[in-house]
């Protein structure tokens, strides 16, 4: 049982350390002679220039309280609903957006979601190491 514990931490360590690298690894577009980014971060519209937090960076927010007013407790607190499971990524984005942290769109954007997701199961581990 520890065995299947450690590798599945492993794995979780390992997608989180290789995030920033598949980030950078995406080229750069230019449009009328802007350069502008392709990743996580924008929104697919129109705008080039529309930009959020990251996931990691939302969970980190709440994490450290930034989102207290809207119902999402911070510290161990978040952890321990995070496991079981009353507090989900929709939720930590609904909460961003209605303290104007993120725009209104990311709650339809599925890979951000899943993004916050993943960063929220990482969350106990992370957790674990302050």
């Amino acid at each position: 049982m520890r065995f299947v514990l450690l590798i599945d931490s492993l794995v979780i360590v390992s997608c989180i350390s290789l995030m920033p690298c598949v980030g950078k690894a995406q080229t750069d577009a230019v449009i009328n002679a802007k350069p502008i980014a392709i990743n996580f971060n924008s929104l697919p519209t129109n705008s080039t220039d529309i930009s959020f937090l990251k996931a990691s960076e939302l969970v980190y927010c709440a994490y450290q309280g930034g989102l207290l007013q809207q119902g999402i407790p911070s510290g161990g607190t978040l952890v321990l609903k995070t496991l079981n499971g009353n507090i989900l990524a929709k939720d930590l984005v609904r909460a961003a957006v209605n303290a104007n942290k993120l725009p209104a769109q990311v709650l339809n954007d599925q890979n951000y979601l899943n993004s916050v997701g993943l960063q929220l199961e990482a969350l106990p581990d992370e957790a674990a190491l302050d």
